[in-house]
């Protein structure tokens, strides 16, 4: 496990604090902790546990791995491969499957259009159930319809 570089994530959770507007009070009572430890970990002198990390991320309303990068918990690289997005959209209950693989699409488009390339290696993508199938949904930098 890397180190935690709890200076850097002190100054950072200071700056998202102010940013959001919340006195130092504010949020350790929407974060469930104490004034004195959140106090201590914006100083850099303590090392809040992955789980304190996420619920200063939920009273922040920012991402829990914003967080875990910036306390060197988690590698800045790791969510580069588009993986984790992909994983969020096929398990969201919200979604029906038609709406899932849509999403994809278009995730997949943008980063195509990026120059990242697919995000899994494994990455089956099939067409809306429309039955226009998959070209329906190509963006202009793949010639689609509205390419110039």
């Amino acid at each position: 496990m890397a180190s935690l570089n709890v200076g850097n994530l002190g100054e950072f959770l200071r700056e998202q604090r102010r940013t959001a507007q919340l006195s130092l009070r504010q949020l350790a009572d929407a974060a469930g902790v104490s004034n004195p430890y959140l106090s201590q970990i914006e100083r850099g002198l303590r090392k809040p546990s992955a789980e304190i990390l996420q619920q200063l991320a939920k009273a922040l309303r920012i991402s829990a791995e914003t967080l875990y990068v910036q306390a060197g918990i988690l590698d800045e690289r790791k969510g580069l491969d588009g993986v984790e997005v992909q994983t969020v959209i096929l398990t969201d209950p919200a979604l029906n499957e038609r709406q899932k693989q849509v999403l994809l699409q278009i995730y997949e488009s943008f980063r195509k259009e990026n120059g990242l390339g697919s995000g899994g290696k494994d990455t089956v993508v099939s067409g809306p159930e429309d039955g226009r199938g998959a070209d329906s949904l190509e963006t202009e930098a793949d010639g689609g319809p509205h390419a110039t």
